[in-house]
């Protein structure tokens, strides 16, 4: 365990300076089983959409597809104020219990008000968990490895839709004449088991030890930095609480939301949404209700169609899953905004490629360009996308108000995600799946240019030190900052 001698030595620092342990990554992937339910439950409604069998059209319909991104929003605003008056941790603990039981009650549903009230429930849990995950990471991770640690949340997104393409295609494939009766609930009930196991296991987390200091609870944050191998003394942690006292009386207005504060809710917002609206979802959402006529061919049966919708997005799933991992080895390499930049480019491109062969192609060749396009695309956004706007979101708000801040910023990004999938069957309707691509093109060159000029280098400081970047531009009138340029102490 690190130690250390003199009795003025800021905690905060020791705990930036670490190497991550084992334990580290544990309690990291154990805090993003959100992610993992949140991909799991909005990708198994596109397996199970075609057999629920209470005839749903309208909005009834687009509720059961979206209505968990509402219910997101929901919680994600009510998580921000909770979490920073209550702690993290029971946050997280209430979030696993939440989504259980909106998982059973999709099993055991009697009609289609309760599967609709279970979605909601649902996602009411994912937006809270959303909304707090990476800044719970966030106020433990070290410096130097707290883009990767926060990376996981996104890492977790993809195996969870991975997995649940994955069930279906299991189930699909053993019962294919119980569809309509028994499939469909098993692929949207199985979500309940991890959610059991994670609420027994994070009971056992650490507080954040930054909320825990901001509430004056000395010996408690002693005790978790002791969790996360930081021996220190009460001595120690009554003297950091000071200097963070004094750095914010220096730095605060009125409540804390100061203009660099508010400047940095703004720009991770508009990235948050840019993440949702650039289109991510759609083949993820969609793929085997869109792609399954396409790979199947028109005279296959619908059980046989989804099937072939359902490799296919799992095969988009799996280069998903792969490819996050080179944004997890490259984030604290090459930072946030080079990585985001990159992303978007290929985006760009490979939504454009999509479209040719969507508008342009035929046969065999056709299929191939599809596939490639649209795998392409979703390795761009797993590489310099996602896992950046989670990063951001827990890393660049001062503790005093990071909940609160985060979960803004995760409003937004379901308020987006519910708009695009509420948005898209008519879009789709009215210039076909080619021309969707298209606009996502366009929109990836509008994600770049702000990202350009608003978003400044994070990479390698201490959350402590990244709002002051913020706070710098806002004393410059807004213009971006150089990436290497230095924080204001």
């Amino acid at each position: 365990m690190a130690t250390g001698a003199g009795q003025d030595r800021n905690v905060l620092s020791a705990l930036d300076e670490r190497t991550p342990s084992s334990f580290y990554w544990q309690l990291t992937v154990l805090a993003t089983l959100g992610g993992f339910l949140f991909g799991y439950d909005t990708s198994n409604i596109g397996s199970a959409l075609n057999f629920i069998p209470y005839h749903l059209t309208g909005f009834a319909l687009g509720y059961l597809v979206s209505g968990a991104s509402l219910g997101a929003a929901v919680g994600a605003i009510c998580a921000g104020p909770i979490s920073d008056r209550f702690g993290r941790k029971y946050l997280l603990v209430a979030d696993a219990a939440l989504y259980a039981t909106g998982a059973i009650l999709s099993a055991v549903t009697p009609d289609a008000a309760v599967l609709l009230a279970a979605r909601t429930l649902i996602g009411l849990a994912i937006g809270a968990d959303s909304a707090i995950a990476t800044a719970y990471i966030a106020e433990y991770a070290p410096k130097g490895r707290r883009g990767a640690l926060s990376m996981l949340q996104q890492w977790m997104i993809t195996v969870g839709i991975l997995l649940a393409y994955i069930v279906a295609l299991i189930i699909l494939r053993l019962a294919p004449g119980s569809a309509g009766s028994v499939d469909w609930r098993l692929i949207l009930g199985l979500g309940a088991v991890p959610a059991v196991v994670g609420l027994a296991f994070r009971t056992q987390m650490p507080e954040s030890p930054r909320w825990l200091l901001r509430h004056g609870r000395y010996e408690a944050v002693q005790r978790a930095l002791a969790t996360l191998g930081t021996e220190v003394t009460l001595e120690q942690v009554r003297s950091t609480a000071e200097v963070v006292h004094q750095r914010d009386t220096r730095r605060r207005s009125r409540h804390n939301w100061t203009p660099g504060v508010r400047r940095a809710v703004v720009v991770v917002a508009v990235f948050m949404a840019f993440q949702q609206i650039t289109g991510i979802n759609v083949p993820l959402y969609y793929g085997p209700h869109l792609l399954g006529p396409i790979f199947s061919g028109a005279h296959a049966s619908l059980v046989a169609s989804t099937i072939a919708g359902v490799e296919v997005t799992a095969i988009m799933t799996a280069v998903n899953v792969g490819s996050t991992y080179f944004g997890f080895r490259w984030i604290d390499r090459f930072g946030r905004r080079a990585l985001s930049i990159g992303g978007y480019v290929g985006m760009a491109v490979f939504a454009l490629v999509a479209a040719v062969g969507l508008a342009e192609l035929s046969g065999t060749v056709r299929l191939v360009v599809i596939m490639l396009g649209l795998d392409l695309f979703i390795a761009s956004f797993a590489i310099g996308v996602g896992g950046t706007g989670w990063t951001l979101q827990g890393e660049v708000f001062p503790t005093a108000v990071r909940g609160e801040a985060a979960a803004i910023a995760a409003t937004v990004d379901w308020l987006a995600n519910f708009a695009l999938v509420e948005v898209f069957p008519v879009w789709h309707s009215a210039i076909s799946l080619a021309g969707v691509m298209v606009c996502f093109a366009a929109l990836c060159l509008l994600a770049i240019a702000f990202i350009g000029r608003f978003l400044p280098e994070t990479k390698g400081l201490g959350v402590e030190e990244v709002i002051a970047l913020f706070e710098d531009q806002q004393r410059r009138g807004g213009e971006g900052l150089d990436p290497g340029a230095p924080a204001v102490a």
